[in-house]
């Protein structure tokens, strides 16, 4: 019974978060009310503030559950049965390709992604925790197999996380590799990488 009423919460929470998201999209942040939520979702504002006390709160879950979609797959890399060095450039690649579909899928709502980006920020913390295990358990595994001459396997992921970080937003918007076909851009970013982490 406990488990059916979980399930239950959890769908409905789910329901809000995704019409809060696709208005979101195509109003902007701004021009969306609570109100505009509870319509849209037929769930009523009741219902609504039940689960979120204002806007601010839905946007925060907006986020957070785009976030996690890019958790999931960075997951779904990390265990593919591979060497440890394609590992680490599919991780890098699926992380910048998986937040540039996340912002691009979601029209109005990467114009507030671009200029709300400390907001944003304080919603990432446990994404970028969790990240940064990924990174570690693929450098220590390269380093135990000798595929990668790293001193410090936390430090270099650490590192390496914020290196990915700070090209987000070129990335998305198509400011790295111009004039590069994607194979020669893949072949400039892995010499780079694998220099970095003394591949052998």
């Amino acid at each position: 019974m406990c488990n059916q009423l979980n399930m239950a919460i959890s769908k409905t929470r789910n329901k809000l978060v995704d019409v809060a998201r696709q208005l979101f999209a195509k109003n902007g942040v701004e021009d969306t009310t609570m109100n505009d939520i509870a319509l849209a979702s037929k769930k009523g504002r009741r219902t609504l503030y039940t689960y979120f006390k204002s806007k601010e709160e839905i946007y925060w879950a907006v986020v957070e559950s785009e976030l996690e979609m890019l958790s999931k797959e960075m997951k779904k890399v990390s265990e593919k049965d591979i060497s440890p060095d394609e590992k680490i450039i599919e991780l890098i690649y699926a992380r910048l390709e998986t937040i540039k579909h996340v912002v691009y899928r979601n029209g109005t709502l990467r114009a507030d992604f671009f200029r709300d980006i400390w907001t944003v920020e304080a919603c990432r913390k446990n994404f970028d925790k969790n990240e940064m295990k990924l990174f570690q358990d693929v450098l220590s595994e390269g380093k135990e197999k000798g595929v990668f001459a790293i001193d410090d396997v936390n430090i270099t992921a650490e590192i390496l996380h914020y290196s990915i970080k700070g090209i987000e937003i070129p990335f998305i918007r198509g400011l790295i590799g111009k004039g590069l076909t994607a194979e020669q851009s893949k072949q400039c970013v892995m010499r780079l990488v694998f220099g970095a982490l003394g591949k052998k």
